[in-house]
């Protein structure tokens, strides 16, 4: 192989498995790659300032194949307390349909299609929909994803978008060899809407500490437009 060629394999290998676990946006679960055969653990807690109310989200992603991965959550409300605190699991997954390898970078998109299953008798079946892109260049990754929920008992359904940019303050360039720690920047837009309601639309700044089988992060989401409250948000990811 000549020289030129080691160069191209050792950019592309930097690109495609520079590290087990990846940095991605806080509020949004789908755009993050699995390898075949791979799986990431996700607990999360956001709590919010203004009603002192917590949820604690169990999210799992097993990766089917490089193109094909399985999204699930569970939410449990931590406070208040009281009956029914288990929520409805979420099912997704995830097809990607265009996929961009350079040595510069990535870019996929990516549908979505799944269901939610009630955990209490009075909750109805939902259907979701969605899509998904990452771009992915040098110290930048952004992620966009958008998800329609249709609640099949007549009841509100639902929508979310969220938008992401992270950013890698360290290392500022990749060693050699080696993988190192990361530290990411995130900034996130995102939305929530329920039928008959008006969308409520939020900013999110956080901050990632990516190591080679985990992340640590945290951020603060504030509403933009009412109610205008203030939520907290940490999380911890296994690969």
């Amino acid at each position: 192989m000549t020289n030129k060629g080691l160069v191209f394999f050792a950019g592309l290998s930097l690109v495609l498995f520079q590290s087990l676990a990846h940095g991605m946006g806080l509020r949004s679960f789908v755009a993050l790659p699995v390898e075949q055969g791979g799986t990431v653990l996700r607990s999360t807690i956001e709590r919010n300032a203004d009603t002192d109310n917590a949820t604690l989200v169990f999210n799992a992603a097993v990766g089917i194949s490089s193109w094909q991965t399985l999204l699930l959550g569970l939410p449990y409300r931590l406070s208040p307390s009281g009956s029914e605190r288990l929520g409805d699991i979420g099912a997704l997954y995830r097809q990607i349909i265009v996929q961009s390898d350079t040595t510069a970078g990535t870019d996929r998109l990516g549908v979505l299609a799944g269901v939610v299953i009630p955990t209490a008798g009075e909750r109805d079946e939902a259907l979701q929909v969605g899509m998904v892109f990452t771009h992915y260049r040098g110290r930048h990754e952004i992620d966009l994803d958008g998800l329609y929920q249709r609640d099949l008992g007549g009841q509100a359904s639902t929508a979310r978008y969220d938008m992401s940019w992270q950013y890698r303050i360290s290392p500022r360039e990749y060693p050699d060899w080696g993988i190192p720690n990361e530290w990411y920047v995130v900034t996130e837009l995102g939305g929530r809407w329920k039928q008959d309601n008006t969308a409520i639309h939020q900013m999110t700044f956080g901050l990632q500490r990516v190591a080679k089988r985990w992340v640590v992060e945290g951020g603060v989401i504030q509403d933009v437009n009412s109610p205008h409250e203030t939520r907290y948000l940490f999380s911890i990811r296994f690969h």
